[in-house]
C-alpha cells in the first residue's frame, strides 16, 4: 500500500476554502469515479473519498488543505502520476480563487452533508 499525504496552506478562510473543497469534491467524482461525502463542521470540514483502490480525506480549514489517501496494491503503481494530478487540481483551483471572484456553483448535497 503507498500512502499520499498532501498539504497546501491559504489564507481563504473557512467559507471559501469550503467553496473550493466542494469544487474539488464535484471534480474527482466525475473525472475519477470516486464516490464523496462531506461534513461540515464548524471550524472544519472533511470531505471522504473512495473507489476501488483509493480511500482518504480531505480536511478543510479556515488556513489549509490536508489530504491523506491509501492507494491499494495495483493503484499504488500509479502514486506519483495521481499524487501529481490530485496537486494540480486543488492548486489550481486554489490559483482560480486567488486571481477571480468567481463564485463557484454550490456543490449538490445529498443526504444531510454529502456531496
Amino acid at each position: 500500500m503507498a500512502d499520499l499525504h498532501i498539504v497546501r496552506e491559504h489564507a481563504l478562510g473557512l467559507s471559501k476554502a469550503r467553496k473550493i473543497a466542494f469544487q474539488w469534491a464535484e471534480q474527482v467524482e466525475a473525472d475519477f469515479a470516486m464516490e464523496c461525502s462531506y461534513t461540515q463542521g464548524k471550524t472544519s470540514d472533511e470531505v471522504e473519498f473512495s473507489r476501488s483502490g483509493v480511500k482518504g480525506t480531505l480536511l478543510v480549514t479556515k488556513d489549509h488543505f490536508e489530504l491523506q489517501a491509501q492507494l491499494g496494491f495495483l493503484v499504488g503503481a500509479f502514486k506519483h502520476r495521481i499524487e501529481a494530478e490530485i496537486v494540480k487540481n486543488l492548486d489550481a483551483l486554489l490559483a482560480l480563487k486567488a486571481h477571480t471572484s468567481h463564485t463557484p456553483k454550490p456543490a449538490r448535497v445529498r443526504a444531510g452533508k454529502s456531496v
